[in-house]
């Protein structure tokens, strides 16, 4: 899929912007691209407007100052809508993408008509998660980015799928590969440095849909359901680990396209 571009006040952001009518945003994950999202947009493009940045740091997105922090990259999505003229929006978030648009939702909640975890949580890192951030940082230092992609995306899949969804660990792989090094340390740091958001789930009046894949080796379904309340969905995903858009896309768009009909 063709991408644009637009110039912000610290960077250039790169994104896809597909197809019309209700505007709806999805963020993707650490070492991920807007190009995470091709087998889900053009179906969802039927009857939304899909905008899919490259976040600060990945794919063709500048790597910007002080990127140590999840709320700089809702600060940076709040004024990349600016740019494009969107007052409100539905939010979709893929794990680091979560983590996101719980600090957005935190922040911005007026911008957003609900929004969605895809495999995330509002948990902080354990202490052992945030020892793993540093291990992989350094590992980025002194080996490079492919020997981190490597070793991480098949995990990211559930372990039936790594052999019968080859093709699409090996696209995440070649996608991965275009992580700037330092775009890629300084988003382990912010994901290491990240608060409890459970507060701002516990908090909203705004509908929002938690999905967790029934085979998440990354992020367990009980992380991903850590709040329940009338306004809150829960759905999980069966035959799917961490990338149920390349590992069931089918049910996945589904599950968005009944919340977007339920908004």
């Amino acid at each position: 899929m063709e991408a644009q571009s637009i110039e912000l006040k610290n960077g250039t952001i790169a994104y896809i912007d597909k197809g019309n009518g209700t505007p709806i945003i999805l963020l993707h994950g650490f070492c991920g691209s807007s190009r995470y999202w091709e087998e889900v947009i053009p179906s969802l493009t039927k009857n939304y407007r899909i905008i899919a940045p490259d976040l600060p740091g990945h794919g063709e997105t500048s790597v910007f100052k002080d990127s140590e922090s999840i709320e700089l990259f809702a600060d940076v999505i709040k004024e990349f809508l600016d740019n494009l003229k969107i007052d409100k929006i539905t939010m979709f978030g893929h794990s680091l993408g979560g983590y996101i648009a719980l600090a957005f939702a935190e922040k911005f909640s007026e911008r957003l008509n609900g929004f969605s975890l895809i495999h995330s949580t509002a948990f902080p890192d354990s202490e052992e998660a945030k020892k793993g951030r540093d291990a992989n940082a350094d590992k980025v230092k002194q080996s490079g980015i492919r020997a981190l992609i490597d070793g991480l995306v098949p995990k990211l899949f559930s372990p039936e799928n790594v052999e019968k969804k080859a093709e699409y660990v090996e696209m995440a792989k070649q996608i991965g590969y275009t992580t700037p090094p330092d775009g890629a340390i300084g988003t382990l740091a912010a994901m290491k440095n990240r608060p409890d958001r459970n507060s701002v789930l516990d908090n909203t009046t705004l509908p929002v849909l938690l999905i967790a894949g029934e085979d998440d080796q990354i992020i367990p379904k009980e992380k991903t359901f850590s709040v329940s309340k009338p306004n809150i969905k829960q759905e999980v995903i069966k035959d799917s680990g961490h990338m149920s858009m390349y590992e069931n896309p089918n049910v996945l768009i589904a599950e968005i396209t009944k919340f977007l009909k339920e908004i």
